[in-house]
């Protein structure tokens, strides 16, 4: 156990390490595709973020988002343009939010946030129209799309995994149903064998009963007829003892598949080997016990540790043997999990089908003996009390047990009575509870629909939000474009009319302060044109000054102040 939690460990070191080389390589591609890089807030300032961020995204994969797009804030306050490697991380990490984290609000209400302190940079930088344009289609894409991504992969995951264990359970269901059909034959034979060679030697005994009162015989005869139903008698009793064997399910591996010697104590000492947190202890002297009881207790601790591994994993267990005059008492407990969720499978319909524990209920029920499960506050207990002498009984339908006359140490039992089945009115019928397969699978498809819910509608509002301003934004930007071959061709001094072919439809109307404050010609009004069509980058811009309508002026405004 504790080798697979290293090798889990180091798997997600490397992968870690493997996802921050990649976001490093493309964080170093753009410093060094940088027009004016710096290598503090360019290259070692993303380093380091990137370097606490993805270790992060394992545990507090929302941080880690909120911690790259902060990169991408500071990526907004470049005056030359915003776009920026970060986005790419930004992506990376927002598609492992949505494969990492179940829920849905959590992370669009961070998503959300993100896209919210972008915008305010924007608005507290004074960014310029290709800035908000960036903020309202680029950065919202990169959070929002690979979430959505995110979460299908882990749907997709959940959908296998959820495939493969019902298929598991199946193959499961199929096994019980062939025990129980080989469990049902053997209690069919032993029922034959009690019924036909029980009811023959009962009249045996009976007769050589009968034979030892008569007068004509000798003492000596008399001692033969004694011995002979002594030996009767002790046919009746491993009659008995096979008959128990044969009720005793086979296929639970009471031998097959284990030593002949194998003991509780060996059994313990492969669990501690296996890295069971166990606890064990033997109270008062080990008496002499026949094989079925031997069995019965190491069938007890087996089932139970198993239990307790599969229900509660890594959780204390304790074991104790009571060895009293008459019987042993075994005592197994397991604690509670930490999630607090029930400590065991078996203490209650909901939680698996308890064959195991019903199973076991039969086997100690044939020893003579009892079982009492039960869960409390502290865990959950499997406690069997077996006799010393196995004694035939068991839960199932049975013979009334044999009895030789004339033996007074051997008094007959009377069989329990078998409990009358109830017979509900037609319109008073159980409705029977839906299978676990049903209930599993209406589970996932209600999961299913939920998540597709989230990813249709979390797209649109954010469309609804973001996309009409980002459009109307790229229209302006687009629209108000000169051509640099059209801005050679204006020639100053001719009439608007005459220059309207070679202008644009409309003048760019978000020009910077810098190009505002130019000096202009008297008695003129000036319009500005962007000189390209590229909306994440910062152009130059063309000024043209009219007089009238007559062009008087043009100049060329650079993108930044120099």
């Amino acid at each position: 156990m504790l080798h697979a939690r290293t090798t889990s460990a180091g798997s997600a070191r490397a992968g870690d390490a493997a996802l921050w080389a990649t976001l490093a390589v493309t964080t170093g591609y753009g410093f060094h595709d940088a027009a004016t890089p710096s290598l503090t807030l360019d290259l070692l300032l993303p380093l380091a973020v990137l370097a606490v961020a993805v270790p992060w995204s394992r545990h507090r994969p929302a941080a880690a988002v909120v911690l790259v797009n902060g990169l991408c804030v500071v990526g907004l306050a470049d005056p030359a343009t915003p776009g920026n490697a970060h986005v790419l991380s930004l992506a990376a990490l927002s598609c492992l939010l949505g494969s990492r984290v179940a829920a849905a609000r959590g992370p669009l209400l961070v998503l959300a946030g993100c896209a919210a302190v972008n915008l305010a940079a924007c608005a507290v930088l004074r960014a310029h129209p290709v800035w908000w344009f960036y903020a309202l289609s680029v950065l919202p894409a990169a959070l929002l799309l690979p979430w959505l991504t995110g979460r299908h992969w882990r749907g997709r995951r959940q959908l296998v995994r959820e495939g493969w264990r019902l298929a598991h359970s199946l193959e499961e269901r199929q096994h019980l149903v062939a025990e129980r059909a080989r469990l049902t034959e053997r209690a069919e034979i032993a029922a034959d064998m009690h019924d036909s060679l029980g009811h023959a030697l009962s009249l045996v005994a009976l007769r050589a009963g009968a034979l030892e009162l008569s007068p004509d015989l000798t003492n000596s005869d008399r001692a033969d007829l004694a011995d002979l139903r002594g030996t009767i008698a002790d046919a009746v009793e491993q009659l008995r003892d096979t008959v128990a064997v044969l009720q005793d399910p086979p296929g639970r591996n009471t031998d097959a598949g284990l030593p002949v010697d194998d003991t509780v104590e060996d059994l313990l000492s492969r669990a501690v080997a296996s890295g069971v947190p166990v606890r064990w202890e033997r109270r008062g002297v080990v008496p002499p016990l026949p094989p079925l009881i031997k069995r019965g207790m190491y069938r007890v601790v087996q089932e139970a540790l198993t239990n307790a591994v599969k229900h509660a994993p890594d959780c204390p267990v304790s074991v104790r043997i009571t060895h009293e005059p008459d019987r042993t008492r075994v005592t197994v407990m397991n604690a509670v999990p930490s999630a607090g969720g029930s400590a065991h499978a078996g203490d209650g319909p909901a939680r698996g089908d308890g064959r195991g524990l019903i199973g076991l209920h039969e086997r100690v029920a044939v020893l003579g003996g009892s079982l009492r499960t039960e869960p409390d506050e502290d865990g959950f207990h499997v406690t069997a009390v077996l006799p010393h002498q196995a004694t035939a009984r068991s839960g199932m339908p049975t013979p009334e047990p044999l009895t030789v006359p004339g033996t007074p140490d051997r008094p007959r039992e009377p069989a329990p009575p078998a409990e009358a089945a109830p017979h509900p009115a037609p319109d008073t019928a159980p409705v029977p509870a839906p299978p676990e397969s049903a209930e599993r699978l209406a589970s996932v498809r209600g999961e299913a629909r939920r998540r597709s819910a989230v990813a249709f509608v979390a797209p649109v509002v954010a469309a609804v939000f973001f996309v009409p301003s980002a459009v109307y934004l790229a229209w302006q930007l687009t629209s108000s474009v000169l051509p640099p071959s059209h801005f050679d061709e204006l020639p100053v001094g001719r009439p608007r009319a005459e220059l309207a072919p070679l202008l644009p439809a409309r003048a760019y109307p978000y020009p910077p302060d810098h190009a505002r404050s130019l000096p202009r010609p008297p008695g003129t009004r000036c319009e500005f044109y962007r000189s390209g069509r590229d909306l994440l980058a910062d152009v130059d811009l063309y000024r043209l000054c009219w007089s009238g309508n007559t062009l008087s002026a043009k100049d060329t405004v650079p993108a930044r102040r120099a």
